[in-house]
């Protein structure tokens, strides 16, 4: 019956005001972006710069998400899966560049550190805070969420490791946080792509107990059907 296809009640991003609110998150990242890896790059900050390519990551997640608002269970959850990947990458570049740096060890500027920690602070719980009610849904929704929870996490901790250079003079704080936000990536790569494989395997369930049901796995699913 349709109601088997439409078993998945949960919210998909199907809302002007959460496509309006992405657009805005987008800008605010791609700008946090620019900023945060000139500033980690004069500062030989390790740390600021796995957080600018973090936001980078996020800016063309939060792209995905947008696009994918809309499509079949299938195109989301692929989607999903492929901000799970390349969340993965990020932590792999940020692991192999902090080990490179361990053997070529240098003290980077607490001040212009904790500087721009603060701004992209500020950045990431502004969009944080309009995210909130849209923290719970589908695998292309809640990665959103977790990539911009992460982000304020991420600021915090380098707004620590900033501290701590500048009172120990030393570059292994900035090392560690970046091996830190390292396994943040890793963490929520992990949750992202078991739930959009979970939600990959339901919809396969639901369309082979309805094969009339075709819009089940279209590609291109109709607005009115419960796939949309």
């Amino acid at each position: 019956m349709a109601q088997n296809c439409c078993a998945n009640t949960e919210f998909t991003g199907l809302d002007p005001a959460y496509k309006r609110i992405l657009w805005i998150i987008i800008a605010i990242n791609g700008l946090m972006f620019g900023v945060e890896m000139i500033a980690g790059i004069q500062a030989q900050s390790q740390a600021l710069q796995a957080d600018a390519l973090d936001f980078l990551g996020d800016t063309l997640s939060y792209g995905i998400s947008l696009w994918a608002i809309g499509k079949s269970v299938t195109i989301r959850s692929n989607a999903a899966l492929f901000k799970g990947l390349s969340l993965t990458l990020m932590a792999i570049w940020v692991l192999g560049s902090t080990i490179y740096r361990v053997f070529v060890l240098n003290s980077p500027q607490p001040i212009a550190m904790g500087s721009v920690a603060v701004a992209a602070f500020a950045a990431n719980v502004l969009s944080v805070l309009l995210l909130m009610r849209y923290k719970d849904g589908d695998a292309n929704v809640r990665s959103v969420w977790l990539c911009s929870r992460n982000d304020a996490i991420g600021n915090l901790v380098v707004l620590c490791a900033a501290g701590a250079v500048w009172w120990l003079g030393s570059a292994w704080p900035d090392l560690l946080v970046a091996a830190i936000m390292a396994g943040l990536f890793l963490s929520s790569a992990w949750q992202i792509t078991r739930q959009a494989l979970k939600e990959k395997r339901d919809a396969a369930l639901a369309c082979s107990s309805e094969p009339e049901k075709d819009t089940c796995c279209s590609s291109e699913p109709k607005k009115d059907t419960c796939c949309s």
